[in-house]
């Protein structure tokens, strides 16, 4: 694992520059070809750095129906239940042989579909931050176990927890070398485990630059002040964004009227207490401004009537206040539908107020319109629950006048799809989704999401992202998302190689197009889908198991293991209803029952569904 020494890394600027190779058709792998994009990530970073991050093998199993739960130490079976805790700790200890001083409950969430528990790898009482675990539940019984815990088997490969560096005598640096300022949040002390296995103790504190748009969690070794890692909060990505259910500006504005959902958002979009409405475009789930204004737009009554007018640059007041608008809106309506189908409070979504339902609070979506830190793009940082998330949105110069991305739904619904899963994988740290491959599942879960809410019947249409701030109908993805091979060839073995993390989600994305259209063609469409999951149509099927599957995944998954999420996750809420018809989805683009984490396609599906 890269590291550097600050005292040193300010001395000289590395630049580095790349090319990542270009999807193609695909390709036999020859060889074990670019293993470590499942446990490694480059970023370049600050000024000119190149941080290769390490995040150890994830394992990940599920079960079925479920294995029994040990008891744990001190219960009998007709003594009161375990609590989620207790069970954690007593199955990881079966597991894996660890001591209850090595292992420590962190979070943990019980719904309908089952629950769910997440642990951290302790020694000496200090947390590992990238050690982690998480176990699911079902009846009783374990249906899903990942784990990325490490042998621990003497101290002469872990440091001493006591620091030899005050914390505030590296954060300083940090700053300097990441181009940003510490944002306040109070630092920690966490153990972290190196690419040769050795385990360092490391200060962990943020560092951002707001004009800049970068978010990062520096790891600073506590002994040498050597920066040895860093998460990045920040998911970058390029798309397309009305009413929720159209994609681009020319489908065509609407005047709506009450549009929340009043079972996601109790109090309404406009209040965070009930008592007092705002008269901006603030609330309890979003707060949308221009660039790094401290309120959004007014309006007396909270009629925000404003039309866009594409034929004037987005700068344009009106223009400005329209985008706001839009962001408002968008945003509000994904926090409001996928709140339906399980992004609450307990699962570590974004809100001021969260009602006493769990949770921390405080974090409603901080949304940055035609933000001065860049064009042609967006991006959304999803810190630890309890910290805002903050999306920019920019303008695109590819046409004149230029065009807003707020504008065209798919950009907006995109983004906020990154805080949905950085936030239920992993169990709301933030952190677990930061390896190459696990940042490119995360770019397709994006890409995913905007299908979904573009769809408007059973009829399933390939999808586009980007033609209109592109003005170019084959938008800014290498392929149409289709189910026609010919139209789209991308198969898993598409992947190997490839470092852009766009690239690896547009394979995912397309997988996950496959698999929605094979259950709307099994179970239909639901048209109140958005505001109803309590059906059993396709669309609502598939958004419930995409939102199930995040919680029971693994810390840092890969295709396989995120597939098997699925699969466990229809077992969970639909009792393996769908395993067939997601199997031959999956298998018809090479993630077939017999893949493995080597991006060779495998075509096949259980005996049962052949």
């Amino acid at each position: 694992m890269a590291s550097f020494n600050f005292n040193k890394l300010l001395s000289f600027v590395l630049i580095a520059f790349y090319a990542s190779p270009a999807l193609a058709a695909p390709r036999p792998l020859h060889g074990p070809l670019h293993a470590e994009h499942l446990t490694h990530h480059v970023q370049h970073v600050g000024r000119g750095l190149e941080v290769k991050a390490f995040y150890p093998t994830s394992t990940f199993q599920t079960f079925g129906e479920g294995i029994d739960q040990p008891m744990p130490e001190g219960f009998t079976n007709s003594s009161t239940p375990p609590s989620l805790n207790d069970s954690a700790i007593a199955f990881m200890q079966s597991q894996l042989g660890f001591d209850a001083a090595q292992v420590s409950y962190r979070v943990g969430v019980s719904r309908e579909d089952g629950d769910f528990a997440y642990v951290n790898q302790y020694h000496d009482g200090v947390p590992f931050a990238n050690a982690v675990a998480n176990i699911a539940w079902k009846d009783g019984k374990v249906v899903a176990f990942g784990s990325s815990f490490v042998p621990i088997n003497s101290t002469s490969n872990i440091a001493d927890s006591k620091p030899t560096l005050d914390v505030n005598s590296v954060i300083s640096t940090a700053e300097r070398a990441l181009d940003g300022e510490f944002n306040s949040q109070p630092p920690t002390l966490e153990y972290l485990v190196n690419e040769d296995g050795s385990v360092a103790l490391t200060h962990v504190f943020q560092v951002q630059n707001e004009t800049a748009g970068t978010w990062y969690e520096a790891y600073v070794c506590a002994h040498t002040g050597k920066l040895l890692s860093v998460t990045d909060f920040v998911a970058h990505a390029s798309y397309t964004v009305l009413p929720i259910h159209k994609e681009t500006f020319p489908e065509g504005e609407e005047i709506l009227t009450d549009p929340q959902d009043t079972v996601a958002s109790p109090y309404g979009w406009h209040s965070t207490n009930g008592k007092t409405i705002s008269t901006t475009t603030t609330g309890n789930n979003v707060e949308a401004h221009v660039g790094n204004a401290v309120s959004g737009q007014t309006s007396a009554g909270d009629n925000f009537n404003v039309n866009y007018d594409a034929t004037q640059d987005p700068s344009v007041t009106s223009n400005k206040k329209a985008a706001i608008n839009n962001a408002f809106y968008v945003i509000n309506t994904v926090h409001d539908f996928t709140y339906r189908y399980g992004f609450t409070e307990k699962t570590f979504n974004f809100q001021t107020y969260n009602f006493g339902k769990g949770g921390k609070g405080n974090d409603r979506v901080l949304m940055s319109v035609q933000d001065s830190s860049g064009l042609d793009n967006a991006n959304f940082a999803t810190p630890p629950d309890g910290q805002s998330g903050k999306c920019r949105m920019y303008i695109w110069d590819y046409t004149t006048p230029r065009r807003d991305g707020t504008m065209e739904n798919d950009i907006p619904v995109h983004e906020m799809t990154h805080g949905v899963t950085n936030r239920m994988t992993g169990g709301g740290t933030g952190r677990c989704l930061q390896t190459t491959v696990a940042r490119g599942l995360g770019e397709g879960w994006s890409d995913a999401m905007a299908d979904w809410v573009s769809q408007k019947s059973a009829t399933v249409p390939d999808f586009v992202l980007g033609t209109w701030v592109t003005n170019n109908p084959a938008g800014i993805r290498a392929y149409p998302y289709s189910t026609n091979a010919n139209v789209n060839p991308l198969r898993y073995s598409s992947a190997a190689g490839v470092t852009e993390v766009h690239k690896i989600g547009e394979v995912w994305a397309n997988m996950l197009h496959n698999v929605y259209a094979a259950l709307v063609a099994a179970r239909g469409f639901s048209a109140t889908a958005l505001t109803n999951p309590n059906t059993s149509e396709g669309n609502v099927v598939f958004l419930h198991i995409f939102l199930d599957s995040l919680l029971l995944q693994p810390c840092n998954p890969t295709f396989v293991s995120a597939r098997a999420a699925w699969i466990q996750a229809d077992k969970n809420r639909y009792n393996g209803a769908n395993k067939c018809t997601l199997y031959r989805a999956f298998a018809s683009r090479g993630l077939g029952v017999n893949a493995k984490d080597d991006f060779v396609d495998n075509f096949d599906v259980p005996a049962e569904c052949a």
